[in-house]
């Protein structure tokens, strides 16, 4: 078994689900979406998905790429703008006023769900 680097690799964001179509377990990386590892174990599929990643990071320094940062290392300010069709502004505008609360208050309520 090979030894991975331990370093800022385990601090992305990985996921382990089942693939019903290849009836295997699947790893993958938010960081690294084109990557993932196909295994008949979540704990291989894990296991498979951080050693492509490292692998990943090693070839992208070595070529002088540019490597994500992990998200979570990442800071976050709490905004973000979203843009919506007019119709569906209006709609959202009238739900917060028939609710007694801002459309930022209604909006943040609805994507916490």
């Amino acid at each position: 078994m090979r030894k991975m680097n331990r370093g800022k690799n385990d601090r992305y964001t990985y996921r382990v689900t089942w693939s019903e179509e290849d009836k295997q377990h699947v790893g993958i990386c938010a960081e690294f979406p084109s990557l993932s590892w196909l295994a008949s174990s979540p704990e291989a599929a894990l296991r498979g998905i951080r050693a492509v990643v490292a692998d990943a990071v090693k070839d992208m320094r070595a070529g002088g790429e540019p490597v994500p940062d992990p998200l979570s290392t990442r800071r976050f300010s709490g905004k973000f703008m979203i843009r919506v069709p007019p119709e569906i502004h209006q709609r959202l505008a009238v739900e917060a006023a028939e609710a007694g609360v801002s459309l930022n208050r209604l909006a943040s309520a609805k994507l916490s769900h």
